[in-house]
């Protein structure tokens, strides 16, 4: 289904803005001066203001047609050019600071150049300087122009005009098939615990299920709401998803408590909500909770406070801030699976079974499928609903060696359902995140080494106090911990490390941007575009692994990995 909904806004826009702010910068404008650079800056200012408020709206459309991707990556690359020009820019205005030497006042070249750059003072240095950059800043122009050209024919909707569509996951039911669940068992004895603790106080208990998209927190909730040892007098369910109306959660509790709830004012549904609950123990479960607006939910949670004690609300979520919100008493952080229960999910759903007794031909492959899944259930569905009914070696080969998202989109859910995680943060999220692709995976790395790449990138600049900080990095780290793209490491507490496909995830969304060399590249034009970029050294780096690195003429980034441990070398 898609519904209208606010999103984090395009990782562009962050980049876009960094670029408003340093084309107005007053020191800027004084050593550029009032001649031809200056003139095509403010071109520039005016261009990148057409082309910034539709970025939301391609950033949405790119998945769904090729034309807004290419248009994007263009684009994208183009941003970079910009910000290397202003770079070079800055440099030179604080060169000027340092060596500003008057030069002969007849020089006719000087006039000339003088002139043209608002009549500064110019030695030798920045006459060069000026000649470059003036045929950098045409060639730049020229792009933009076709840049404004095709966002013309693409027919892209400014964000003022437009309606923000993300496509949802299908809502949830309390319904499950207890059978086909596998390795869940400690898990719902923890939740049932958890649900029939004795409390000192007489408030309503809200618990969550806190994790990262595709771990299975609606599936354990599932199995605890039908579990029949339970003794609530009033149960309801209901899937929230990113769209937090408090009226239509509201009315839906009402409805599934018996109340026909067909009222259309709030204040009506409310108080009927309260007069159903009232003294009952009641249990209910909230699916898939993404909001962080205390307002809207201390408005839905009014009536929920005339429940009886020991009444219940579980919440799922992806994020410790939605759980911290709401004011959970416990927050139950799941865990992966292990790779037998993964298996005996991969198996139920490709094979019908739940081992590969019948099909040992397969065995083997199988295993190395769900070694990718990495512990993530809805992963090893959506891979064995792939090859559910096609028991051909070569077809699984096939599935083995496609990246996740080249497998066929009908069928794999899996990076959707991780990809509405990355499209719900902020921008400047988004960038930092982005940059991921570079970590190899099952690495374990540190945050504080991460934060200072993030500042050594200008990705943590704040306007407000006109500098970089790595306390804000610091504040963005703990953000993307907190929404499950991060964990702490289980055999070393001080390192973090990022789940596989959130991996897979950081690539999909920075392809042609961040890259981290695996093996011998190929095609190397495609990584012409490749601004930031790290490898693990081997014993034998040849020359051909590393000729690919020759096609990447702007590399911001190139980082070499230990191949041991989660750090720089």
């Amino acid at each position: 289904m898609e519904i209208a909904t606010a999103v984090g806004g395009s990782i562009l826009s962050v980049c876009f803005q960094g670029l408003f702010d340093r084309l107005s910068s007053i020191d800027l404008k004084k050593y550029v001066g009032q001649g031809q650079v200056l003139a095509q800056l403010k071109k520039w200012e005016k261009m990148l203001q057409r082309i910034y408020v539709v970025l939301e709206d391609a950033e949405e459309k790119q998945t769904a047609d090729q034309s807004v991707e290419i248009w994007l990556s263009d684009l994208r690359d183009l941003a970079h050019d910009l910000e290397d020009i202003m770079d070079e820019l800055a440099t030179e205005v604080q060169r000027r600071k340092l060596e500003d030497k008057p030069v002969r006042p007849n020089d006719k070249v000087h006039k000339l150049l003088s002139a043209m750059c608002g009549g500064a003072n110019l030695n030798l240095n920045t006459i060069k300087f000026n000649a470059e950059m003036v045929a950098k800043i045409e060639e730049t122009s020229a792009r933009l122009d076709e840049i404004i050209k095709q966002k013309d024919e693409l027919h892209l909707a400014e964000s003022n005009r437009r309606v923000s569509h993300v496509t949802e996951r299908p809502p949830s039911t309390s319904l499950v098939n207890e059978a086909k669940v596998y390795g869940r068992e400690e898990d719902k004895k923890a939740m049932l615990k958890l649900l029939n603790a004795e409390t000192s106080d007489a408030q309503v208990s809200v618990i969550s299920i806190v994790g990262m998209g595709g771990l299975g927190k609606t599936t354990l909730a599932q199995l605890v709401y039908n579990d029949p040892m339970l003794e609530f007098d009033l149960k309801a369910w209901v899937s929230v998803g990113e769209d937090f109306d408090v009226f239509r959660v509201t009315k839906t509790v009402l409805h599934q408590l018996g109340d026909g709830g067909g009222d259309n004012d709030l204040n009506l549904l409310q108080v009927k909500l309260k007069q159903n609950l009232s003294w009952k123990k009641f249990l209910v479960v909230l699916d898939d909770v993404w909001t962080q607006n205390y307002e809207q939910w201390t408005l839905f949670w009014g009536p929920f406070e005339a429940g009886a004690a020991q009444s219940r609300v579980i919440v799922t979520t992806r994020s410790q801030d939605v759980s911290l919100m709401m004011g959970a008493t416990q927050a139950y952080s799941l865990k992966k699976l292990s790779h037998n229960e993964c298996m005996s999910v991969f198996a139920q759903h490709a094979l019908g079974a739940n081992n590969f007794d019948d099909h040992l031909e397969l065995k083997e492959i199988g295993e190395e499928i769900v070694k990718r899944c990495g512990g993530l259930p809805l992963a090893a569905k959506a891979l064995g609903g792939i090859l559910k009914g096609k028991p051909n070696p070569d077809l699984w080969k096939e599935v083995l060696s496609s990246e996740m998202w080249e497998l066929p989109d009908n069928r794999n859910n899996i990076l959707p359902a991780l990809k509405l995680s990355y499209l719900h943060l902020p921008p400047q999220l988004k960038r930092c995140f982005s940059y991921c692709a570079i970590l190899p995976k099952d690495r374990e790395f540190d945050r504080n080494e991460l934060v200072l790449l993030w500042m050594a990138e200008g990705f943590l600049y704040d306007k407000k106090k006109m500098k970089d900080s790595e306390g804000l990095g610091q504040n963005y780290f703990d953000d993307l911990l907190s929404r499950s793209f991060f964990q702490q490491s289980n055999d070393n507490k001080s390192k973090y490390i990022m789940h596989d496909l959130i991996v897979d995830l950081a690539c999909f969304v920075s392809r042609e941007v961040c890259l981290h060399m695996v093996g011998k590249l190929q095609n190397a034009k495609s990584y012409a575009k490749i601004r930031h970029s790290s490898f693990i050294p081997h014993f034998m780096n040849t020359f051909q692994r590393f000729q690919s690195f020759y096609e990447m003429k702007n590399l911001r980034t190139l980082l070499s990995w230990s191949r041991y441990v989660g750090r720089l070398l």
